[in-house]
């Protein structure tokens, strides 16, 4: 069971077209059960894959930057330049995950009902010089 609502999604697909309009790339969302995007260079060759987490808080006050263990692992098991994106109020925050440095530790949010993955691995990301910001013009 799938719980984004149409506003998740929204700041989910400005935030991964932040990140490619850097460098006028391209993206395809990838299926529900996968990672969220396969990226493009501007010739059309794929350069990364991406995982976008809503963040909803400003980039100043969105750290730590969580994301789940298992997202993390699905996204490096594409070896390819995997990428996570924090989509914050004000812009994204991003960083190469073989780059990042984080703490593990049992996580999430109160639970929902029919949701299996509330409370579960963490992953909890402080301020580093590999994070990169950008700002939502």
């Amino acid at each position: 069971m799938t719980f984004e609502t149409e506003q998740d999604l929204i700041r989910e697909k400005k935030a991964i077209q932040t990140f490619v309009n850097m460098f006028g790339g391209s993206f395809k969302k990838l299926d529900p059960h996968d990672i969220d995007y396969k990226v493009f260079d501007k010739e059309g060759n794929l350069i990364a894959y991406v995982e976008v987490k809503g963040r909803i808080k400003t980039m100043y006050n969105a750290y730590p930057l969580p994301v789940a263990a298992r997202k993390l692992v699905k996204l490096a098991d594409k070896r390819l330049a995997p990428v996570m994106i924090w989509a914050c109020e004000d812009g994204i925050i991003y960083g190469k995950v073989d780059k990042l440095k984080g703490d593990i530790r049992w996580g999430g949010r109160a639970p929902r009902d029919n949701s299996f993955n509330d409370a579960e691995l963490m992953v909890y990301y402080e301020k580093q010089k590999e994070l990169k910001y950008v700002r939502y013009v």
